[in-house]
């Protein structure tokens, strides 16, 4: 093959390969947005569905229940709550929504050590959290990681 012939065949080759590789490109390009949509669908049905726990908090001598009332800013900066001298047994639904972690936090405070404090989180009538507690400052507070995220 002469010089002309070899110059022509390896701009032939190049190009192919230029165009080859470029529709390559494209592809993988298309492919990755694709994926990206998809995941973003699922990352905003996570954090934007809303779900209903039901907070419910029994003992005896409890002088407040601080817990997630929904609404915060964020997953990580929930609007909290603060129930002082509370009505026993106590019950609180809220509507939570996605990743947000439901929490309650019952406190007894009692000089003669008699303070009990007994905390549920319910969710589609199982529940999903239970924590007990006993003594001069008990406490008994109940974090369950989000249905939505489980």
């Amino acid at each position: 093959m002469n010089r002309i012939s070899r110059s022509v065949a390896s701009v032939l080759v190049a190009g192919g390969l230029v165009l080859g590789l470029g529709a390559c490109s494209e592809i993988a390009e298309q492919t990755e947005k694709e994926v990206t949509k998809e995941v973003d669908k699922a990352v905003d049905k996570a954090v934007n569905e809303e779900y209903e726990v039901t907070y419910e908090v029994t003992g005896e001598k409890i002088t407040s229940i601080e817990f997630n009332a929904g609404g915060g800013k964020s997953a990580m900066d929930p609007k909290l709550e603060t129930v002082e001298n509370p009505t026993l047994p106590w019950t609180k639904t809220v509507k939570l929504r996605g990743i947000e972690p439901p929490s309650v936090a019952p406190n007894a405070l009692d000089v003669a050590g008699d303070g009990k404090v007994t905390c549920k989180i319910i969710y589609k009538g199982k529940a999903i959290a239970e924590e007990s507690g006993t003594g001069y400052a008990a406490a008994g507070g109940c974090v369950a990681v989000s249905p939505i995220a489980s």
